[in-house]
């Protein structure tokens, strides 16, 4: 089982668990492979698309450990 969490960069997320992309992608995180969401943590990404970086993470958990 991986554990993602709120803290991790999105580059370490996708190196992890690549098939988390597409609920990113689905939520409107388009830009996965730019430089800066290379490094910028969930909650942050969270934070910038207006969304809860805790349902967040626990949807990508989901999916991650399905």
């Amino acid at each position: 089982m991986i554990e993602i969490t709120k803290e991790m960069t999105i580059g370490e997320l996708l190196q992890t668990a690549p098939q988390a992309a597409p609920v990113l992608m689905d939520i409107g995180m388009h830009c996965l492979g730019c430089p800066s969401a290379q490094g910028e943590s969930l909650e942050e990404a969270a934070m910038v698309h207006g969304l809860d970086a805790i349902d967040l993470v626990a949807k990508i958990n989901q999916v991650v450990n399905a």
